[in-house]
């Protein structure tokens, strides 16, 4: 006779011990009472302990000098680097010269028959118009200067991330190693990537094109491997049963079912490597963004502004065609002659330029509008920065945001005992995620204390805090508006799409001529960056509740409003969550390259460390900006709970 045995289900703890949260709360609780009076006792005093730091600055100061003797003579540098370098330099430079060659004209018309190809007549319009504004604004040799680079750097990130993301797609064990890596590399903020580069291969562009392709790379990875894996599994079997090797699974079916995925990630490489390409102008880049920068030094508002508004036509014409590409692909459209008919026309186009002359823009053809905009950064300065009835100025702003707001908050955290802040960390990351999630992300935080430099990083996390609960603020309510008006959100959607296609320094000029310089600005420059991924993650958020959850409420008579707080926002909670995760990342990034117009603490020291040539001060910097990124990614980031389910 059989006999069925069934196991006792644990008895779930009492009252409000059931709940996850209050359990883990008390755990944390209690080993504060055992951790934290051995802490205060050990190592007495807020600041992160002396005896628990670790000097890095004489080894990496080693090294740093170790390699910069060794460029011209290692057989490190001499078979592999320099090579690389040589590459790269002359690859650039074959791009720049044929751009010279063919001549704006040839230029221009090229962009708009490739735009018209892609995208139609409208978008080939608005691409002619940028270019002949780059050309009117007098930066016709720094843009073509940019767009080498990126021809450069875009191929190559094209191509190592393709690279991985099919070894990703392809392979569930190369999945679970890259996965970690590129959630780290997404995190980490443009800065970061520029130091280990300069330290092999020095001030130039080789450098420049490799944190270039450093930084772009990631997205395509993802994008690469996500397309793989979401191919049609019943399209894959199909052209499985008919007898098809890996290889042509691969080359049929796979790839071809993966194309707007792999679009997107063209799409969002191009926009990541302009970001970084000029970024780059720091170290040594050249072309729009070196513009930008000595602009920027020089507090030179409308230097950089005629710089700046050809780096947002460039980027705003790079992402339209790119997009509308991923869009129609699969549509009936053109056929492949008008290709060839779009080549012949600009090769005209630029033969006849070059036969009437017209390879350098005419200087001429130039307006100078640096003047008119410092004359009106001046007449601001005199009549906007202070002094205005009621409201007071621009500069009186950002004066009491910084000493009513940032001081307050770098002071607030600065005073707290360094291990009651590892505490906080550890309680925010584990109530989010799990307790791996809370390990890594104390661990980050520990590491800046080790690495010596833990009061710049609390005064960079007080304005990274500051501008995330102003980016909330405005991008929650902005967001809400969005998903519950049509015609806010249509009238929101274009100004939105500009904003979010922007490179990052391109945020600095505003604000400058706005707040002048220090930290408030770079505050106010973050916040604006990081507005639209907030808005838009929020407003789709929203509209993706479930229509019959909404039905239900105004059923039972909710009015509104109750609709909002009862519904919509408990049911969008994660896309909420991951607002918040982005504006943080998108915060962080910016308020490290505010180093530039007066932010300070970290940012500045990178800055510094760039400039000087004190690579050790940079890098232990820069090392501190990841391990922030990586705490300050675990503890907004809502990590899923597998939940595994038991037979009998």
């Amino acid at each position: 006779m059989a006999t069925i045995t069934a196991t006792a289900r644990k008895p779930a703890p009492p009252g409000i011990l059931s709940r996850r949260a209050v359990r883990k709360l008390l755990v944390l609780a209690l080993a504060a009472a055992v951790l934290a009076p051995i802490a205060a006792t050990q190592w007495p005093g807020a600041t992160w302990p002396t005896a628990l730091t670790v000097d890095v600055s004489e080894p990496l100061g080693r090294a740093s000098d170790w390699i910069i003797d060794n460029r011209d003579s290692h057989p490190l540098f001499l078979y592999f680097f320099g090579h690389v370098s040589n590459v790269v330099v002359i690859a650039v430079r074959a791009v720049y010269l044929a751009l010279l060659a063919v001549g704006w004209a040839g230029v221009t018309a090229i962009g708009a028959l490739v735009a018209w190809r892609v995208a139609g007549v409208k978008l080939a319009l608005g691409t002619a118009a940028a270019f002949l504004a780059c050309g009117l604004l007098g930066m016709w040799v720094p843009t073509m200067q940019t767009l080498a680079l990126m021809v450069v750097a875009v191929l190559a990130s094209v191509a190592v991330g393709a690279l991985l993301g099919l070894a990703a797609g392809l392979s569930d064990r190369m999945d679970r190693v890259l996965r970690p890596v590129l959630d780290t590399m997404q995190v980490l903020p443009a800065f970061a990537y520029l130091l280990p580069v300069v330290l092999v291969f020095g001030i130039g562009v080789p450098a420049a094109v490799l944190a270039t392709v450093v930084y772009a790379a990631p997205p395509m990875a993802r994008l690469t491997s996500l397309g793989l894996r979401g191919a049609d599994r019943e399209v894959l079997e199909a052209v499985e049963s008919l007898g098809t090797t890996a290889r042509q699974r691969l080359l049929t079916a796979r790839i071809p079912l993966a194309r707007k995925e792999l679009l997107l990630g063209v799409n969002q490489t191009i926009m990541m490597a302009l970001s970084m390409a000029v970024i780059a102008s720091v170290i040594g880049a050249g072309g729009l963004g070196d513009r930008v920068y000595q602009a920027l030094a020089s507090v030179d508002v409308g230097a950089a502004l005629a710089a700046g508004i050809p780096i947002v036509l460039l980027a705003v014409v790079l992402d339209r065609v790119t997009g509308a590409a991923g869009e129609r692909l699969g549509e009936a459209g053109k056929s492949p002659v008008t290709w060839l008919y779009a080549l012949v026309v600009a090769a005209a186009v630029a033969l006849a330029g070059r036969l009437a002359g017209f390879l350098d823009w005419p200087d001429g053809w130039e307006l100078n509008i640096a003047e008119p905009v410092n004359r009106a950064v001046d007449w601001m300065t005199a009549h906007l920065y202070s002094g205005v009835p009621v409201v007071g100025g621009t500069a009186d702003w950002a004066a009491h945001f910084t000493s009513w707001v940032l001081n307050p908050l770098r002071d607030g955290l600065q005073w707290l005992p360094w291990w009651s802040v590892l505490l906080i960390v550890a309680t925010l990351a584990w109530l989010i995620g799990t307790w791996r999630t809370a390990l890594t992300a104390v661990l980050a935080m520990a590491a800046i204390g080790v690495l010596g430099v833990w009061n710049p990083s609390l005064d960079t996390l007080s304005q990274v805090l500051a501008a995330v609960a102003v980016t909330l603020v405005i991008g929650f309510a902005a967001g809400i508006a969005a998903a519950r008006g049509d015609r806010f959100e249509r009238l929101l959607r274009p100004v939105l799409d500009v904003f979010q296609t922007m490179p990052q320094f391109v945020y600095l000029i505003p604000v400058v001529a706005l707040f002048g310089v220090g930290r408030a600005p770079a505050v106010a420059a973050a916040v604006v960056y990081a507005l639209p991924a907030v808005v838009r993650i929020t407003a789709q958020g929203l509209r993706q509740v479930d229509a019959a959850a909404m039905e239900s409420a105004r059923s039972l008579g909710a009015t509104s409003g109750q609709q909002l707080r009862q519904v919509q926002l408990p049911l969008a909670r994660r896309s909420l969550l991951l607002a918040v995760n982005q504006g943080v990342v998108l915060v962080l990034a910016v308020v490290i390259i505010g180093g530039l117009v007066g932010g300070g603490a970290l940012g500045y020291q990178v800055v510094f460390g760039l400039a000087q040539g004190d690579l050790a001060t940079g890098l232990v910097a820069g090392a501190a900006i990841v391990c922030l990124g990586l705490m300050l990614d675990r503890v907004t980031q809502p990590t899923e709970r597998r939940t595994t389910k038991k037979g009998a």
